[in-house]
């Protein structure tokens, strides 16, 4: 190896396995959704102006972002050999030299600035200038890397589709694959949060609650939950891009897929489209009406993520809100009326559901010595006041489902009514039991997936549904 050849890296999709304007994209409009309007006028000046215009008065923070080590231990290996190595990326140069400045590995940087777009011939050119056509090696991982593969003396390669492959081997017969780990089906599954879709089950409540067990009525609901699972992983990678530093820096959503650069933020920009035209085309098979209750469930999501919950209570109340709405979607699915009676019931214990999330994440952080969340309106101190909203929320629903199982109108769905009001101890040690145990911080996921990986509230959740059918009999 010539010590004396610089090492060049690229930046996004090599050094780092993300992308910066993805990131700073969607991290902008969530906090601003007006910047939309502000992105298109830059992106009409170029996309060196788009960039200037995301990057002003943003930080990368280059401490979490997930570096590849594969890419990592190379810069480093040449840096110990005497060997210059430089940066060179299409980002911004605000954020280029920040990185730099955390690694402390490279001899200096080239990125893109308020007026040139330092991509594919602009790049190559600049890295000719720099250090002579054929006299250096670089590393990267994408068609605009090929102009600068097409000049370098070894082009190296990593992470590259199959068709950038092909083309490099033309123009470069002797480049470098670097081996790295491939998106699994594991990283999908878990950033579709498919363990969230139980709560989609929701749908079947009104269904059930009609006594309505014929093969149609069945088969009607399931394209409900269905649709509805397409619908909620869209919301989910939204959530995770809008998110995606706040992400980085929490102790157990830095492990999700699109924070930890598992899967390439491009995929899941053209899965969001996939999925809510899935979701379209199955709502659509129930029906129209279905298919507009499917579109608020959207729309709120969206909102939640963009504004809403990063204002007090009114997260909370979104978030019961779009449970309840899985359950008006099954009533509309079916054609059926909807009891009032199961609405209060289920806004109140979802209310104290997600006053429950919100304790345990706000405990995790009073725990760990951290300030308030700046991505919430909640300040530590609030944390009693949640655990006490969220139990009187939780036995307010106990209350409800008393009155009831009490009133006129069980008695014509019910053979033995008055068996339901077993059911009323049942959820009140469940959530007493849930309270107690986040307050000793053995909850650590959100309520509803403890709910469902814990054996006693599964144990809890067979004894109702053996209540209700006892009194049906």
């Amino acid at each position: 190896m010539d010590i004396s050849v610089p090492l060049v890296v690229d930046l996004d999709g090599t050094l780092i396995r993300s992308d910066l304007l993805i990131e700073t994209a969607f991290r902008r409009v969530g906090g601003d959704p007006a910047a939309v309007f502000g992105m298109m006028r830059a992106l009409k000046a170029g996309k060196a102006a788009l960039k200037h215009f995301l990057c002003s008065n943003a930080d990368c923070v280059p401490a979490t972002l997930p570096y590849d080590e594969t890419v990592l231990g190379i810069v480093r290996k040449a840096r110990d050999a005497g060997r210059p190595v430089y940066l060179a990326s299409a980002s911004h140069e605000s954020f280029v030299s920040a990185i730099a400045e955390h690694l402390g590995v490279f001899d200096g940087f080239f990125a893109t600035t308020a007026g040139v777009n330092l991509s594919g011939q602009k790049k190559a050119q600049c890295l000719i200038d720099n250090f002579g056509l054929g006299e250096f090696d670089y590393i990267g991982n994408d068609a605009a890397d090929l102009p600068v593969w097409k000049v370098a003396r070894q082009p190296i390669a990593i992470r590259t589709s199959r068709s950038v492959t092909a083309k490099l081997r033309d123009i470069a017969p002797g480049a470098l694959f670097l081996d790295h780990e491939r998106t699994s089906s594991k990283s999908w599954r878990k950033q579709l949060r498919v363990h969230q879709y139980a709560k989609n089950a929701l749908v079947f409540l009104p269904m059930l609650a009609a006594h309505m067990f014929d093969f149609v009525s069945l088969l009607t609901a399931t394209l409900a939950a269905v649709s509805f699972c397409f619908a909620a992983s869209a919301c989910y990678i939204l959530n995770d891009l809008v998110d995606l530093v706040d992400d980085r820096a929490h102790r157990s959503k830095k492990n999700r897929p699109l924070a930890k650069g598992d899967i390439p933020l491009i995929h899941a920009v053209i899965a969001v489209p996939i999925l809510l035209a899935l979701a379209t085309i199955v709502s659509l098979s129930i029906s129209w009406a279905f298919a507009g209750v499917l579109a608020i469930y959207f729309i709120l999501t969206t909102f939640y993520t963009l504004h809403l919950k990063r204002i007090l209570l009114v997260d909370v109340l979104t978030l019961s809100g779009l449970y309840t709405i899985r359950m008006i979607g099954g009533a509309v699915a079916l054609g059926i009326g909807l009891s009032s009676w199961l609405v209060v019931f289920s806004l109140s214990i979802f209310v104290s559901l997600a006053l429950m999330k919100r304790f345990v994440e706000l405990a995790a952080r009073v725990d760990s010595r951290l300030p308030s969340p700046a991505n919430r309106d909640y300040e530590n101190a609030d944390l009693t006041m949640l655990a006490a909203l969220s139990a009187a929320a939780g036995f307010n629903a106990v209350t409800v489902l008393a009155l009831y199982v009490s009133g006129y109108a069980v008695s014509s769905l019910y053979t033995s009514p008055d068996l339901l009001l077993l059911a009323c101890p049942i959820l009140t040690y469940w959530i007493g039991r849930a309270l107690i145990l986040a307050q000793r911080r053995q909850m650590q996921d959100d309520p509803v997936v403890f709910a469902i990986k814990d054996p006693m509230s599964r144990l809890s959740g067979l004894a109702m549904l053996a209540v209700f059918v006892a009194a049906s009999w």
